[in-house]
Parts: structure tokens; C-alpha cells; sequence
């Protein structure tokens, strides 16, 4: 599955500094640093300091289940039994960050790391707001020093066993996590998956009324925008992600081919049976694309330079979208399960089809 990192993958992984075990034990000794304090303050404070904790996380109080808990959530063969709402939040990734952030849900992350491209404008502001604790995956430290009681990861690689951010490290270190479903090994992801994740997280934080209004509010994007399209012929679209030896796009069974169908469009590679692939490029010129959707993401290099190359291919000269130089821009957050795809469907069909929202 594609993690969102330019093809060809060259990875540089820098030492750890110490290994989960002993990252997970500093946290403890945090913990119990906290709890020594506690004993010397003062009389009326000695109820909320067992363990570092507050009144509401004493036994009397944890007793009993939030209103609407416990909640069950099975993730990727992780079953995980939630009493309460996770009070600290770290998403690694962006779009589990604006997921949280279309939730309502600003006042519990305390991290963000790896955004991919622009944020969304209206959750821009909150997004800004978050201590970012890296440009890419944080380390497994740098995730403990923020404390927090959940991690969300949009990629497989948020969790990478090899960086020492496997989930059993966190689980260890008493932290739930969970991973965007689009890397819980499925075969071929749809729009479905993504209302239906945001109804998983809007259940894990008690918000399942939030959940309901946002898939409706996503929902009613992706029919306008399919009212608007319908009858329309199909316009043939190729996605070009990146490479030169060959074309790494879009197959069949991503939920860039089910954007591109909402919009009004036809991915020429449809028919490839993946989520994403490699084609040759007399395939793309033998299949005469009339647009091309340019997957823009952090480390992939820039649009402008993903244009120059397909212009400069004498090969592709007789190709209609570039001998009409038709572009559009997809963020590849866009076409991610999380709040964004219904988005993209909307700029897609205006972009297919300008006539029919004039």
C-alpha cells in the first residue's frame, strides 16, 4: 500500500537514542516524579495526586464509564476497550489531524507531525494552533514527550516497527492507538470507508452526533457535485503521481478512481488492479487521457515540475491533455480516507466540467 513517500522510496533512517522499553520507562519515572511531588503538597490537593492523575481519574471516579461508554473498536486486529474519551491526542500525519479538527475536536491534540500539503482553509487556523513535532514521522520519544493517551497515524508507517513505533511499543508505554483503515490491509477503498471512519473516531471521543452531521455535510457535497455532472460524458483522466521510467498512477481499486467517477471522469487505468501501480507510457499515450490530475505531496517534487516533465516527453506530444496543456492539481490528502475526498470530488468536477457550474 502507498504511504504517500516519492517513488523511487529511498529511505535514511537515522539511530535511536534509546529503545522503546527505555523511552516507555522515562515516561514512568515522569509519572512517578509527579506522584513523589504530590505527597508534600499541600492537604486539599492530595485527592487529585494519586499517580499523577486528577480527581476524575481516581478509582471512585473511574469506576464509572463516560455517558455512551465503554466503546469496542476493532482496528487492524487491534481490539481496544475505551471507558472515556482520549484526552491527549497525537496524529501522526494529516489527515487523521483534520479529521479530528472537522470533529471539533481542537482542545484534545497536543501534537501534530508530517502535514502533506496545504490545509484544508477553514481548518487551517486550529491546525496552526497544534505544536507540530515534526515535518515527517516524530521519533517514538518524541511522541512520549508529549504525553498523550491515544495516537491517531493516517499511514502504515506512522506505527513502522522498524522506527520502534510499533503499536505494541506504545501499548507498553500505556498509550491506545489507532490507524487510519485505508492500511489495515484492504484490498480496495471507497468513499464508504471514509464516513465510515469518521464514525469510528467520532464514537472513540463520544462525538457520534458531530460524526453523523459531517458524513451528512459530505455526503450532500458529493451528490450536488454529481447532480451537476450527470449526463455528462465522461472525460478520460490519467493520474500521474510520479516517476520516469514509467507512470506510478491511480489503479482501479483506489479511491482516486471512485473520486474521479463522482466527478464526472474516467481513469484510463481503471482497469488496473491495485490501488496503485506502474504503467508504461505508450500505455498512457495508446489510452489518450483529455485531462491529467497531478498528485501534489510533500518530497514528490513540485507541480511545475511534474508539468515540465510530461510537456517535455516527445512522446506524449500527441496526447490531448498535454497538447491542451489541461491540468489539474489533486493534493494527494485529497484523495486519502479522512474528510477530504468529498472536497475533491467537488473541485474535480468543477475542473471537468466548467460548463456545468457556470
Amino acid at each position: 500500500m502507498y504511504d504517500g513517500t516519492p517513488r523511487p522510496v529511498l529511505f535514511s533512517f537515522p539511530s535511536r537514542r534509546r529503545a522503546p522499553r527505555a523511552a516507555a520507562l522515562s515516561s514512568a519515572l515522569r509519572t512517578a516524579l509527579r506522584t513523589a511531588l504530590c505527597t508534600v503538597a499541600a492537604t486539599a490537593v492530595l485527592a487529585g495526586c494519586a499517580a499523577g492523575t486528577t480527581p476524575a481519574d481516581q478509582p471512585g471516579a473511574a469506576s464509572s464509564p463516560a455517558k455512551g461508554f465503554p466503546v469496542t473498536v476493532d482496528n487492524c486486529g487491534t481490539s481496544t476497550t475505551y471507558r472515556e474519551p482520549p484526552a491527549r491526542v497525537v496524529t501522526i500525519h494529516q489527515h487523521p489531524a483534520e479529521l479530528m479538527l472537522a470533529l471539533g475536536l481542537r482542545d484534545r491534540l497536543v501534537g501534530t507531525a508530517f502535514p502533506d500539503s496545504a490545509i484544508l482553509p477553514h481548518l487551517r487556523k486550529d491546525y496552526e494552533s497544534v505544536p507540530e513535532l515534526a515535518k515527517k514521522e516524530p521519533s517514538f520519544e518524541t511522541v512520549l514527550n508529549a504525553e498523550p493517551d491515544f495516537v491517531y497515524g493516517g499511514y502504515g508507517s506512522a506505527f513502522a516497527e522498524n522506527e520502534g513505533r510499533s503499536r505494541k511499543a506504545f501499548a507498553d508505554a500505556g498509550i491506545d492507538t489507532y490507524l487510519n483503515r485505508e492500511y489495515c490491509g484492504k484490498k480496495q477503498v471507497s468513499m464508504r470507508d471514509t464516513y465510515d471512519e469518521i464514525r469510528t473516531i467520532g464514537s472513540i471521543f463520544g462525538v457520534p452526533e458531530r460524526a453523523e452531521r459531517l458524513v451528512a455535510d459530505l455526503r450532500g457535497r458529493v451528490e450536488k457535485a454529481g447532480a451537476a455532472v450527470r449526463g455528462a460524458p465522461a472525460v478520460p483522466v490519467f493520474v500521474y503521481d510520479s516517476g520516469d521510467k514509467a507512470a506510478f498512477t491511480a489503479g482501479g481499486k483506489s479511491l482516486g478512481t471512485e473520486i474521479i467517477r463522482l466527478a464526472g471522469g474516467r481513469n484510463v487505468f481503471a482497469d488496473l488492479d491495485e490501488v496503485f501501480g506502474d504503467a508504461s507510457w505508450e500505455q498512457v499515450v495508446a489510452r489518450r487521457p483529455e485531462v491529467i490530475a497531478i498528485y501534489d505531496y510533500a518530497g514528490a517534487g513540485s507541480v511545475e515540475q511534474k508539468k515540465k516533465f510530461l510537456l517535455s516527453q516527445p512522446a506524449l506530444a500527441d496526447v490531448p491533455a498535454i497538447r491542451n496543456k489541461r491540468f489539474v492539481v489533486l493534493p494527494l490528502t485529497a484523495t486519502l480516507i479522512g474528510v477530504r475526498p468529498p472536497y475533491a470530488v467537488e473541485d474535480l468536477a468543477r475542473a471537468l466540467h466548467p460548463g456545468r457550474f457556470r
